[in-house]
Order: C-alpha cells, then sequence, then structure tokens
C-alpha cells in the first residue's frame, strides 16, 4: 500500500469509526473508501480536501509523512488544515523553543512544515515567556539594529493578521525571500509593508498570499558583545544616512 493510504487506514481506525461513515461524510461509497485506503486507487483532489477537512490534519502530510510516526496530539492546528507545527515539549510539560541555526537558515522555506525537519531542531527553554509557541530565528544582515549578525530573534507565532499590530516588529516567512525580520504595517487587505530600522534599507511591499509564516517579537539572543565605536558596515551606513538626513535639512532650510 501507498504512504497515504496506510495514513488513512490508520487514522480511521485512530477515530475508531467504520468505513461506511468516514464514506457517508465523504459523500462517496464504502467500496471506494475501502480502494483508496488498500492502495488500488487514488482519490481526486476534491476527495483529498474532504480528507483533510474530515481527519483535521494538512494534505501534505497526509501524502508525504508517515503519520503512524507522528504525534498527531503534539502538533499545532492552523487555520484551513494547511499546515501543522510540532510543538516540542519538556519533562515538566512546558513548551519549548525551537532554534533555527544559521546553515538551516536556508532550508527552513522547505522544511518549516515538515515535522522530521522541525524534530532535528536544537531546543532551548526560556522561563520567563508566557504560553505559546515560540520559534528562534536567526538574524542575517545589518537592517534591524541593534540586531547584529549571528543573534536570534525568539518569536510568538501568530495564527491570524489580525494579530498583527502597526509599527511592531516580526518575523515573517515568505515565498520568495524566506526568513526575514522587519517592522510590519498593514496598508490594505492584500499586503504588508516591511521597514528596515536601519534607514539605508528603503520599505517594500509583501503580498498577503506569499506569506506563509508571521512570528511576533518576544526577545532577543545576542551573541556578540556590542561595539558602539566600530566600523562595521552597519556604522558606515548609518553615519552616511544621518549625513543624508542633515543635507536635506539644509537644503529645506536654504529653499
Amino acid at each position: 500500500m501507498s504512504l497515504f493510504s496506510d495514513n488513512i487506514r490508520h487514522l480511521r481506525m485512530k477515530k475508531e469509526v467504520s468505513q461506511a461513515i468516514v464514506a457517508e461524510s465523504l459523500a462517496i461509497t464504502r467500496d471506494r473508501l475501502a480502494k483508496y485506503e488498500e492502495g488500488k486507487s487514488q482519490p481526486p483532489f476534491e476527495i483529498l480536501i474532504k480528507l483533510s477537512h474530515y481527519y483535521h490534519i494538512s494534505i501534505d502530510l497526509l501524502l508525504t509523512a508517515d503519520i503512524r510516526k507522528v504525534d498527531i496530539d503534539g502538533l499545532m492546528q492552523l487555520e484551513d488544515n494547511r499546515i501543522l507545527l510540532p510543538i516540542a515539549v519538556d519533562r515538566e510539560g512546558e513548551n519549548t523553543i525551537e532554534v533555527i541555526p544559521h546553515k538551516a537558515r536556508a532550508g527552513y522555506l522547505s522544511g518549516y512544515s515538515d515535522p522530521e525537519f522541525i524534530e532535528s531542531l536544537q531546543h532551548i527553554s526560556l522561563p520567563f515567556l508566557p504560553q505559546g509557541k515560540y520559534r528562534a530565528f536567526p538574524v542575517a544582515g545589518d537592517s534591524m539594529p541593534p540586531h547584529r549578525e549571528g543573534s536570534f530573534i525568539i518569536g510568538k507565532y501568530i495564527e491570524s493578521l489580525g494579530e498583527v499590530r502597526d509599527g511592531r516588529t516580526y518575523i515573517l516567512l515568505t515565498r520568495n525571500e524566506g526568513i526575514v525580520y522587519k517592522r510590519l504595517n498593514r496598508n490594505g487587505k492584500n499586503s504588508l509593508t516591511l521597514i528596515s530600522d536601519n534607514t539605508f534599507y528603503e520599505p517594500y511591499d509583501v503580498k498577503l498570499s506569499d506569506v506563509l509564516e508571521i512570528w511576533e517579537y518576544s526577545c532577543s539572543i545576542a551573541t556578540k558583545e556590542y561595539e558602539p565605536d566600530s566600523l562595521e558596515p552597519q556604522s558606515i551606513r548609518d553615519m552616511f544616512s544621518s549625513l543624508r538626513n542633515e543635507i536635506k535639512a539644509l537644503k529645506n532650510i536654504q529653499s
């Protein structure tokens, strides 16, 4: 049998319902469901959607993961069964924080919904954080001072766009850029404006359809000591930005 057929058979048995009950909920015959469970036939897309809704599990997991090896009770359900987030719990039952290392930053875009990828990550615990789902993301570049390259931003998972507050900072996972950390503004129903605290970088818009995850800033971990007098690229850019603003102010006075 295929992985998919094993999965739907396992889910039905775990739910302790008969093929007849499931088939009735899917508006198909019991014999047709039996062929799916035995791997003798593959369901069309509309039946995949119905199975996803019936078992409250995403289509990608139904097709690509061995659900018998996944802790279903330890997964967070997202809107419309889009994906399922594995939740790591320590011995005391408290949520732990998965850490995305710098070397795995590029792979997160393809692995964010893969339970095996998430479970392979290192975990930490911070007792002062309130209840929620947290993940630590590596900082890249110099667009969001004082967070430097090598630091980590710990974000709390946001389930709906309604929780996003203008002017606050968030980690986003987007289809085109992967992981980005920016200050957000909701400039309309279909897009978000991403703003860097380093004014050297111009704001830009991202379509909501390209946003896969949003994590609200909770705290950060610095891995390097802050050096206020260093002449790193960020410091040089800040100086040029300050000069640019001063020149603009002088021009305005002269005019």
